[in-house]
C-alpha cells in the first residue's frame, strides 16, 4: 500500500514532535512515523536515575512549558516521557507507530519512504531519528580477551544489579559522570577518562549551555572568531547526585587504560585493575542508515547541511543531531528554533 503526504517526519522523539508542531503552524499536511510502540522517544529507554541538566521551565518544546516535577529541581527521564506523551496528545500530532522506516529513496518529484508497514510518498522528509540507536564503542586492544560483562550507556538501567561488584565506567561526559555517581555508593568503582573531567561551575546548567551554543553559532555565521561554545565552559553539569558524589570524594577519575585483559584492564605502565563489568559511556553517532540510498554522507559520516537542509537533497531536512543541524538541537530547549526553520523552509519549497 502506498500513501501520500506533503511531509513525512521520521521519529517522534523531542525533535519529531517539535517538527510536527511547526509544520502544523505552517498549514502543511504531514505524518510522523515512529519505530517505538509508545510515546516518549529515547527517553523511555534511559537509566532510572537520569536527570535533565536544566529545570523544567528551561527544558520545554515550543508552545508548551514542561510542568515542574515535585521535589525535583532537575526533572528525571520518567517526567520527560510523560511530558512528551502529553505534548503529542495535546497537539493531536499524527503519529503512526510502531512503524520502522527501512529507507528513503528519490522518486521523481517525491521522496519515497519505505517502511515495514507500507510506502509513503512525500514532497519533503524530516529525519529526526537522533543518536540513541547508534551507540559508539571505541576500538580498544584486547576486546575479545575480557571475560566480564561489557555494556554501553544504552544498556545501563541502575546500580542494583552491580551491587558489590567491581565496575569500570569509561567516559568523561555527563553520562559517564552520572552513571559513575549512581554506582559510587554500592560498587567497587573505577572511573576512567581520556582527559581529567571538567565540571562546570555548580550554578551552570542547561540554560547557560544553550546560550553558549547559540552564541558560538551566531559568531561563526557572522565570520567572527570561535567563542568555544559549550566546550569552553566544561564537560559535566553538576546535577545534585553528581555534586554529592564529587563532594564526598567518591567521584575521582583516573586516566584511560590502554588494553583489556581477561580479568579487567591494563595501563601502559603494566598496572592492572580487575573488573566484573565495564560500562562504556562513550557517546553516539547519528542514526542515519535509513538515508543510505540517497548517498549524501561525506567522509566523516555527516551529511552536509545548510541549517537543517541537506545541501545535496533540498527536500530532506535533518533535525536534532547536534550543532551541525542547529545550535543545541539535540536538546529539548534547543530543538524548537531549528524545527521552526525547517518547517518554514519546507513551506517555501512547496509553495
Amino acid at each position: 500500500m502506498t500513501r501520500t503526504s506533503q511531509v513525512v517526519v521520521i521519529g517522534s522523539g523531542q525533535s519529531g514532535l517539535a517538527a510536527g508542531y511547526h509544520l502544523r503552524r505552517q498549514g502543511l499536511g504531514f505524518v510522523i512515523l515512529d519505530a517505538q510502540s509508545t510515546a516518549g522517544g529515547a527517553w523511555q529507554h534511559t537509566w532510572n536515575s537520569l536527570h535533565l541538566f536544566s529545570p523544567a521551565a528551561f527544558s520545554s518544546l515550543p508552545g508548551r512549558l514542561m510542568p515542574t516535577q515535585a521535589h525535583e529541581e532537575y526533572p528525571d527521564a520518567r517526567h520527560v516521557v510523560e511530558y512528551l506523551a502529553d505534548y503529542e496528545k495535546r497537539y493531536e500530532l499524527p503519529v503512526e507507530r510502531p512503524v520502522r522506516v527501512l529507507g528513503v529513496h528519490r522518486d521523481g518529484p517525491f521522496l519515497r519512504v519505505e517502511t515495514d508497514s507500507g510506502t509513503w510518498r512525500a514532497r519533503a522528509v524530516i529525519s529526526a531519528t537522533g543518536t540513541w540507536w547508534r551507540p559508539f564503542l571505541p576500538a580498544v586492544p584486547g576486546r575479545g580477551d575480557f571475560g566480564g560483562r561489557r555494556l554501553h550507556t544504552v544498556e545501563y538501567r541502575g546500580p542494583r544489579e552491580f551491587t558489590g561488584r567491581r565496575v569500570i565506567v569509561v567516559g568523561g561526559g555527563n553520562s559517564g559522570a552520572q552513571i559513575a555517581a549512581d554506582l559510587a555508593h554500592t560498587t567497587e568503582l573505577t572511573w576512567v577518562t581520556r582527559r581529567p573531567p571538567r565540571f562546570l561551575a555548580d550554578d551552570i546548567d542547561g540554560r547557560a549551555l544553550f546560550d553558549a551554543a547559540t552564541a558560538r553559532r551566531r559568531a561563526l555565521d557572522a565570520g567572527r572568531s570561535d567563542t568555544g561554545g559549550v566546550a569552553s565552559l566544561g564537560d559535566i553539569v553538576a546535577v545534585p547526585p553528581v555534586r554529592e558524589a564529587r563532594d564526598r570524594g567518591l567521584l575521582t577519575a583516573g586516566p584511560m587504560f590502554t588494553r583489556l585483559v581477561p580479568g579487567g584492564v591494563e595501563w601502559a605502565d603494566g598496572t592492572r585493575a580487575e573488573a566484573d563489568a565495564i560500562i562504556w559511556c562513550t557517546g553516539f553517532r547519528p542514526a542515519l542508515s535509513h538515508l543510505t540510498r540517497l548517498q549524501l554522507r561525506g567522509r566523516r559520516g555527516h551529511i552536509a547541511t545548510e541549517g537543517t537542509r541537506a545541501l545535496d537533497e533540498p527536500r530532506l531536512h535533518l533535525l536534532g543531531y547536534g550543532d551541525w543541524t542547529g545550535p543545541a538541537s539535540a536538546t529539548l530547549i534547543g530543538v524548537g528554533r531549528p524545527a521552526r526553520d525547517a518547517a518554514r523552509a519546507i513551506a517555501e519549497l512547496l509553495a
